[in-house]
């Protein structure tokens, strides 16, 4: 019977997968069904362990096309998506994907529309494999047993969400090629002896050993390294969920260390500033102390440190990240690209630069190399914390009544924590001598946009700013 006459008569074609994540056997069977021209609502693919017995009204001697050599559209994007989710647990995804298929032959650039509701499918699914196999990268853990014959054999118990583990097998081979290993999941495992990887069937947590001696110092070395300072716990459960916790012995330290981050944070601030000598009485002092300070390493790279400039009774105090290159040629802060944003927005909203103190953060340029060029480093949240000593000093001799702190790294700057722009711009915030503290974007970020984004954050910097110079009249008058 031609494949003409299977579609006329209704034929319904049932496709054992002999793996659930056989992306080439599907590819190759997929081909074969477009060829012949059969709908993706007369084909059902089952995956092993499906329940077969319901399509036993199906036919599974596949149809031959008539015209073996037809070529069959299947974009890169497409290609690219459908071996992933392939490897998905969704026990639609073989039917999912020969339904795109099928479509692409008659809209070769469907996987462009955003708004089709398959390709949204298929691209939530794709992402949500990648996302599997980076856990499985990052949150392995193996221990040390002894096998048969006494010699190390290390082990590892994970449950992923997709079918990864044979994909993800050659990652392990190469990250751990002399090491004797098993992965044990519930979906199937992996060995390796250090030559030849072998596959087993699924496996149960009880198979996995519970501990080793090397934990206690796996424990250690994560605590040395944990950073309160860093510590942004959404994120952090976003990036390593509570799932993977019990698989990792570093994971029982956790909510111990999130509970004392707080108080370790104030520990490592005061500790930098016990590093410094009594505190200058004077903006000159400041200058000349600064142009000295190797208390960081940004202090020890080839660039001077650049002084804050403005009247020492300066009711604004403008709080920047660092200086920038021209800044630190110059000697002198905001002078360069973010400097001449920043004079346009002050005369727009009515505040008088010379009136204004204005600094930064950090008092040196932070900078990699590159050729003739220095490019712009992010101070580190430490770095900030040591300069913070700078310009304190230089509040408590201005004694602004505002204090507007430009950027994330100004913020911390100001208040000892990291803080979200967006939550905190628009309102003001006590600081511990009276005055108060507003937040906005840094000048450099609007430099970085384009576009609708440019414009509208142009407009929430200039309505910052309006927001400070009618709190300023406030206060002064």
């Amino acid at each position: 019977m031609t494949a003409l006459q299977h579609v006329k008569l209704g034929t319904y074609f049932v496709v054992h997968m002999p793996e659930p994540d056989d992306f080439t056997f599907w590819r190759e069977r997929a081909r074969q069904l477009v060829q012949c021209d059969v709908p993706p609502d007369r084909v059902a693919w089952v995956e092993p362990g499906g329940n077969g017995s319901l399509f036993s009204h199906g036919d599974r001697r596949l149809p031959v096309p008539d015209d073996a050599t037809r070529v069959i559209r299947a974009s890169k994007r497409f290609l690219s998506i459908a071996r992933n989710v392939a490897h998905h647990s969704d026990p639609e995804r073989f039917s999912l994907l020969y339904a795109m298929l099928w479509r692409l032959q008659s809209n070769p650039r469907l996987m462009e529309d955003k708004a089709d509701s398959q390709v949204r499918r298929l691209e939530d699914m794709d992402k949500s494999v990648r996302r599997d196999a980076h856990k499985m990268h990052a949150f392995v853990r193996f221990r040390m047993v002894e096998d048969e014959d006494g010699n190390e054999h290390y082990v590892a118990w994970f449950e992923p969400d997709h079918h990864i583990v044979r994909r993800e097998a050659g990652f392990f081979v190469r990250r751990f090629a002399n090491m004797h290993w098993s992965i044990l999941t519930p979906r199937g495992c992996i060995h390796w002896d250090g030559e030849t990887l072998r596959e087993s069937g699924p496996a149960q947590k009880s198979d996995a050993p519970q501990g080793d001696p090397a934990e206690d110092l796996w424990r250690k070395y994560y605590a040395s390294i944990f950073n309160p300072a860093r510590l942004k716990i959404g994120a952090m459960l976003k990036e390593m969920p509570r799932k993977y916790w019990k698989n990792m012995p570093e994971a029982a330290l956790i909510p111990e260390l999130v509970a004392g981050a707080q108080k370790r944070e104030s520990e490592m601030v005061d500790a930098g500033a016990m590093q410094f000598e009594d505190r200058p009485e004077t903006l000159a002092a400041i200058d000349k102390a600064i142009h000295a300070c190797r208390k960081c390493p940004i202090g020890s790279l080839e660039n001077q440190a650049v002084m804050g400039e403005g009247p020492d009774d300066a009711s604004l105090m403008i709080v920047g990240e660092q200086p920038g290159d021209q800044e630190d040629q110059a000697g002198k802060p905001f002078v360069g690209p973010a400097g001449q944003v920043l004079d346009a927005a002050l005369e727009t909203a009515g505040i008088e630069r010379s009136q204004t103190y204005v600094t930064n953060a950090v008092k040196h340029f932070k900078y990699v190399q590159r050729g003739k060029r220095r490019l712009h480093q992010s101070p580190t949240a430490k770095e900030i914390d040591v300069c913070r000593w700078w310009h304190e000093a230089e509040r408590a001799i201005v004694k602004p009544k505002v204090v507007l702190a430009m950027g994330a790294s100004a913020a911390r700057a100001m208040l000892g924590k990291t803080v979200s722009i967006t939550q905190a711009r628009g309102e003001p915030i006590p600081l511990d001598d009276g005055s108060e503290l507003w937040v906005t974007a840094h000048p450099s970020y609007l430099l970085r946009l384009n576009g609708e984004a440019k414009a509208e954050q142009e407009r929430l910097f200039a309505a910052d700013l309006a927001a400070v110079k009618e709190r300023l009249g406030e206060l002064v008058e």
